[in-house]
């Protein structure tokens, strides 16, 4: 391998345990195959020598993209069902630029997205207090990748991820960060200095995830597309495995195997693809028009994806193509992803209505019409779902009712297309300007 020295510029830090806002260090190509170029404020991998911070880990942690496992429902029992912008909103705390990705909750701290700048080229990671919202710590990274994406996404559209000792933060610029818990730098990747036709003019949105001391990186468009396993410690690629040049915008999900160990589900225009994430050896394919916008779902041995409707499938034990155990095009899901509860699956169309299916068969229980359109994906608590509208109301549904009821309302007022997230009793809903923490 060959090593090149580069800048690295850490805007505004104020992170006190370093204080030092340049960095000097030895960038080594991921690839060798790849020829990097030395650019002035561009990167490819960096590895700091440093420590990781470890610390007790809350067990209703939300430390990925729809929470644990990516099934957007907590077990927590005590969030709010009656919302009052008195009570209920326990802070409010101000962000920076722009961003639709969701925040992460680890132990006592939150962290979240954003980018800034004429061109969206300022990438912040950004950590707070989980108690009071105060800023803990904020750093701010150049983008060395495209910064194009339709004006309704951001260059922050990927939900960061953690495995409770680093937080991974992917932009759609596919500049990938790893920083510890208190936000010192441990390694990055300009992941277009590698697959520089990895990129496209609406903007990428898959969010990673870990599985064991991997992480794993969806990245997929018309030019090139591919998935990575990437060692969490050092940021060098694992494995890698190219994929079908198509559009996608899905995340990956992590699904118990037929041996016990986590197998990673790719959902893509062309099917699932289910994969070792030790390896990225594919352990079953099931081929199928599928949805490039909302990601499926995960629950036990069963997967539910978006296609044609829904459709459940259950993987062989022989590990041959999943059985499909049914198909049903009244549960239709637009851009928000379905959430599991109890015995039922609940989709929302672009019309704004929550249809609640019966995961026995998909057959349709019951419709209730909501105060839509609706980008952000609901989730959900032990008793309810709790979903928020572009134009920023949070509407709490007692799905338990016969026919589904709104139980209760709450006007953020501001556009909000995130998912949000659970965690410590309280609900966090970001928008571009703010994040909120909605409790008792």
């Amino acid at each position: 391998m060959i090593g090149y020295k580069l800048d690295i510029r850490i805007l505004n830090s104020d992170n006190q345990r370093n204080p030092k806002s340049t960095t000097r260090i030895l960038a080594r190509s991921m690839t060798g195959a790849s020829a990097l170029r030395s650019v002035s404020g561009t990167f490819t991998l960096v590895s700091l020598a440093g420590w990781l911070v470890t610390c007790g880990v809350m067990a209703d942690d939300w430390r990925q993209f729809r929470g644990p496992q990516g099934a957007a429902v907590s077990e927590d029992l005590g969030l709010p069902a009656t919302l009052d912008a008195q009570k209920n909103v326990l802070w409010k705390a101000p962000l920076v630029g722009r961003g639709i990705s969701s925040p992460i909750i680890v132990g006592d701290r939150v962290f979240i997205t954003c980018s800034s700048g004429t061109q969206n080229e300022r990438l912040h990671v950004i950590c707070f207090n989980l108690s009071d919202g105060s800023q803990r710590w904020t750093r701010q990274f150049w983008a060395t990748g495209r910064t194009t994406v339709h004006e309704k996404i951001s260059v922050a559209a990927p939900t960061p991820t953690s495995d409770g000792k680093r937080v991974f933060a992917l932009f759609s610029s596919n500049d990938l960060v790893c920083l510890d818990l208190d936000g010192n730098l441990i390694w990055l990747r300009g992941l277009t200095l590698d697959y520089p036709n990895a990129s496209n003019s609406l903007g990428l949105s898959a969010s990673p995830v870990t599985a064991g001391d991997i992480l794993i990186t969806q990245v997929e468009t018309d030019s090139e597309a591919f998935v990575a396993g990437i060692d969490v410690a050092t940021g060098i690629n694992r494995w890698k495995i190219d994929r079908a040049r198509h559009a996608d915008w899905t995340s990956p999900m992590l699904q118990e195997g037929r041996d016990g160990k986590p197998v990673v589900i790719l959902q893509s225009s062309s099917g699932v693809t289910a994969i070792d994430p030790a390896t990225g050896s594919t352990a079953w394919n099931w081929v199928s028009a599928t949805s490039t916008i909302p990601s499926g779902a995960v629950r036990g041995q069963n997967l539910y994806v978006i296609s044609g409707g829904i459709t459940a499938l259950q993987p062989d034990p022989a590990g041959q193509s999943p059985h499909e155990l049914w198909r049903s095009n009244l549960l239709r899901a637009n851009i928000s992803s379905p959430v599991l509860w109890d015995d039922g699956i609940f989709t929302v169309n672009d019309a704004g209505v929550l249809t609640r299916g019966k995961l026995a068969d998909g057959s349709r229980a019951w419709q209730l019409r909501l105060k839509g359109p609706f980008t952000a994906s609901p989730v959900a608590d032990a008793h309810h779902l709790y979903l928020v509208n572009e134009a920023g109301l949070l509407q709490v549904v007692d799905p338990a009712k016969p026919e589904g009821e709104v139980v209760s309302e709450l006007d953020l007022g501001e556009t909000i297309l995130a998912t949000p997230s659970i965690a410590g009793r309280a609900l966090y809903v970001r928008s571009d300007a703010h994040l909120w923490k909605i409790g008792k």
